[in-house]
């Protein structure tokens, strides 16, 4: 533990003296965006298909240029299938965006979520023929026909936010197969450096509500005309934590001349994380948890494919439901 405190240490160093030296760390750590979209390893197995009823090559169909095209906010709580509203009553909401064509009466749902459930984008599996954590991390846009009415309205929201021509729809379209070929993973986390509204923000999130946020900005760049008398919230989920530290990617820190301290005490901390755990021993690893986070203090978060460590501080963890009005 002492050497990965010396790491730590020297790291912060380093990084004070790259900033006296003009390389400034840019505060939020830009999304990387990728060329293409890699395949996914078969070891990663989503317990619900991801976009089954989706165009299988992610395609969007075009819409005549004279058509009218009505948008929909579209909100509900997160696994609403499977539990009704009982996420809903802590905020954890899920985001999406309906359309409809006024041409043909034809419904579309689009929505960007994980191809391997949450826990997958959010921790590593740690396998025991690979020394490094193993990541099960992809999110994606679905574009799929209809509107499920019964699952947005009977414990969320369905309502009309804004119209757009068909010319302008099927740019989105354009946009938003770029958008997803590029934008490959899932980031949980919003990490910040106090309650406080103007306080520093270290990394942001990359979910299902940022990709509404996106398109609702594309559509407003295009010329789409919005409601704004709509309140539009939407779940967030923060850590907070004084400035991180970088401490490397995988192979230099778990690769064969990597740093085997950092490496151990970075699989430690993801052992209680890990998935599929029986009852009791979950019950012990949700006390381990806490011991890392509040006690000690520490996260390491695996960013842009990196690893990052931050000096976690009260309150430590928390989800709001903030209000981000609608373009204008």
């Amino acid at each position: 533990m002492q050497l990965v405190e010396a790491v730590i240490f020297l790291a912060v160093l380093l990084s004070s003296v790259f900033c006296m030296e003009g390389f400034l760390q840019k505060w939020p750590v830009p999304y990387k965006r990728f060329d293409s979209r890699p395949k996914s390893d078969p070891y990663c197995q989503a317990k619900y298909t991801f976009c089954p009823t989706g165009y299988s090559d992610g395609s969007i169909p075009l819409m005549k240029n004279e058509d009218v095209i009505e948008v929909f906010r579209l909100q509900a709580p997160v696994w609403e299938f499977k539990y009704g509203d009982l996420l809903g009553h802590f905020k954890i909401m899920h985001d999406a965006i309906g359309f409809r064509s006024s041409l043909s009466d034809k419904n579309y749902t689009a929505e960007w979520y994980e191809l391997f459930q949450l826990g997958n984008c959010t921790f590593p599996h740690l396998r025991p023929d690979m020394v490094e954590p193993f990541w099960c991390n992809q999110g994606a846009a679905c574009f799929y026909e209809g509107i499920d009415d019964e699952h947005w309205k009977s414990n969320g929201t369905l309502v009309p936010i804004a119209t757009l021509s068909g010319s302008m729809f099927n740019q989105m379209a354009k946009w938003m197969k770029e958008d997803n070929d590029t934008g490959i993973y899932y980031e949980t986390w919003t990490v910040q450096a106090s309650l406080e509204r103007n306080s520093s923000v270290w990394f942001d999130s990359y979910d299902c509500s940022k990709f509404v946020l996106r398109t609702y900005q594309k559509l407003w760049e295009l010329g789409a005309t919005f409601n704004r008398k709509i309140q539009t919230n939407y779940t967030r989920i923060f850590l907070y934590s004084g400035e991180p530290v970088y401490l490397g990617n995988g192979s230099s820190i778990f690769g064969p001349h990597g740093n085997k301290s950092l490496a151990t005490d970075i699989q430690n901390f993801y052992l209680p994380f890990r998935p599929h755990q029986p009852f009791k021993q979950l019950l012990l690893s949700i006390l381990e948890m806490y011991g890392k986070i509040v006690l000690e203090k520490t996260f390491y978060l695996f960013y842009n494919f990196e690893y990052w460590f931050l000096p976690i501080k009260y309150p430590y963890i928390r989800i709001t439901y903030e209000e981000i009005p609608l373009p204008a």
